[in-house]
């Protein structure tokens, strides 16, 4: 019988980024994930070669869960630019409410990781805020928004500063301004 690589692959990643997401990823060790994960510590390095690149992995799998999130976040993309930008703040509002909520995991790790610009999970950390960029410019040229692609940068600028505030001051309402912000740039650019 074959193993199931997949699904043991999975739990480790699963496993690894909870702790990550919960303790920070120097507080984490190997040992940790194999304990939580109920795998053996020879079976994580069977399918990764260290820490550094569960790291990775973990945001690389997460990246792909997280970006149909955002999509149906913002609403039938059939709306006007304006509610689809209001919409998504309001959704990482509520998500920002849950409990307990940490603050973005990729912008945790690459803060904790800040003195080490080429490691693998800064590098997946990077790739995933490069990519919600490049959906939101996209999304906002498809309807016609006047230049784009600075407009996605302005807005991925009010996220990430909203969302870190609001983790610093236990405060959502700073990404409701940030809402207010990204939909008053919007109607000053619609095409």
């Amino acid at each position: 019988m074959k193993p199931d690589t997949h699904g043991t692959k999975d739990r480790i990643l699963k496993s690894a980024y909870s702790l990550f997401y919960r303790e920070g990823f120097s507080r984490v060790s190997v040992d940790a994930i194999a304990e939580h994960a109920k795998l053996t510590k020879r079976t994580i390095y069977y399918h990764f070669k260290s820490k550094d690149d569960i790291a990775a992995a973990a945001l690389e799998d997460l990246h792909r869960h997280l970006l149909p999130q955002f999509r149906t976040w913002i609403g039938p993309e059939t709306a006007e630019p304006a509610e689809l930008i209001g919409n998504l703040f309001e959704a990482l509002k509520s998500w920002a409410e849950r409990d307990p909520w940490l603050g973005s995991g990729f912008s945790r790790i690459a803060a904790e990781l800040a003195d080490l610009p080429g490691h693998p999970a800064r590098r997946a950390a990077s790739s995933h805020k490069a990519s919600v960029e490049t959906w939101l410019a996209d999304l906002l040229a498809t309807k016609g928004v006047a230049d784009a692609v600075q407009l996605a940068r302005q807005i991925m600028a009010l996220i990430e500063g909203s969302t870190s505030l609001s983790l610093i001051h236990g405060d959502t309402q700073y990404i409701q301004s940030a809402g207010m912000a990204a939909v008053s740039l919007l109607s000053h650019r619609s095409a």
